[in-house]
């Protein structure tokens, strides 16, 4: 078991979140999703995200339950997050829809309940639901995703209580500098979705390159590099393998120079939606 992978961060509201936890995006419902998760907590790993929308929350609350059981872990060591939908964002709806999250899931509560994507003219009502369940102890941490700096200057305006993450696509053709800076100067932790640009970067010859001479593969150095820039980091994979190698990122380490030359690959490049231009 990869102890590293207890490794966790404060968030600005004292909680602690791991460093390193299992996505689960475009996993469907079945035994392979239910699987993935068990071996992933059994591989040492203690954070899992889903979402509504991804339609799997039954399943990885079978995976997580099963693993209880199988390892003796309690519930509290398990850091659990998903996210309301954007159909689902207003004060009596985002209520609605973390209860049903949480039926699907089969859990008392969860420990990060974020607003999915910033719909103008309706996160802010989401937002103070969030507030409610968080106020209410229902909720352990509350935050967002996908939200660009001026979303969040927005929000902070009439929020009561500042989001502890923002979950944002981030890899080295996304370096997302203005909103990491951003982020950092208010106390919001940046965590990557998408963090290996859904396999497009595993043939950049400078990644390969670093990784030869690491020992590594491409997806390591990259969730390294992640890592290295205090990047919370939540990387898809249903195979075992691929579970555990992921997670092999503790025991090196990239140079100054290697940072700055990953860095370099920026081309404020999405694989995914614009948060300023997306029509869901």
């Amino acid at each position: 078991m990869n102890q590293y992978l207890q490794a966790a961060t404060e968030l600005n509201n004292g909680v602690q979140m791991p460093w390193f936890g299992l996505g689960v995006f475009k996993v469907e419902e079945g035994a392979e999703l239910v699987n993935s998760v068990k071996f992933a907590i059994k591989h040492g790993y203690r954070s899992i995200d889903t979402a509504a929308i991804y339609g799997n929350e039954q399943g990885v609350g079978e995976g997580i339950r099963e693993a209880l059981t199988e390892t003796g872990l309690s519930r509290d060591q398990i850091f659990v997050t998903s996210k309301v939908w954007n159909a689902d964002l207003g004060y009596e709806e985002t209520l609605a829809a973390y209860e049903a999250s949480l039926n699907r899931l089969g859990l008392e509560y969860l420990d990060l309940y974020l607003i999915h994507w910033p719909v103008q003219g309706k996160y802010k009502e989401a937002w103070r639901a969030l507030e409610t369940l968080y106020a209410q102890g229902k909720v352990k941490a509350i935050g967002v995703s996908n939200f660009q700096v001026h979303h969040l200057k927005d929000l902070m305006q009439d929020a009561k209580v500042k989001p502890v993450i923002n979950q944002v696509e981030f890899h080295p053709r996304l370096t997302q500098e203005e909103l990491r800076a951003y982020c950092k100067e208010q106390g919001i932790q940046l965590e990557a979705w998408s963090p290996l640009m859904q396999g497009q970067l595993l043939d950049e010859p400078l990644l390969k390159e670093i990784a030869s001479s690491h020992g590594k593969s491409v997806a390591q150095v990259i969730l390294r590099w992640d890592f290295q820039h205090g990047v919370i980091t939540i990387p898809k994979s249903t195979k075992e393998h691929r579970i555990t190698e992921n997670a092999d990122i503790f025991d090196f380490e990239l140079s100054a120079d290697e940072v700055a030359r990953i860095d370099g690959l920026n081309q404020n490049l999405r694989v995914g939606p614009d948060p300023d231009n997306f029509d869901f």
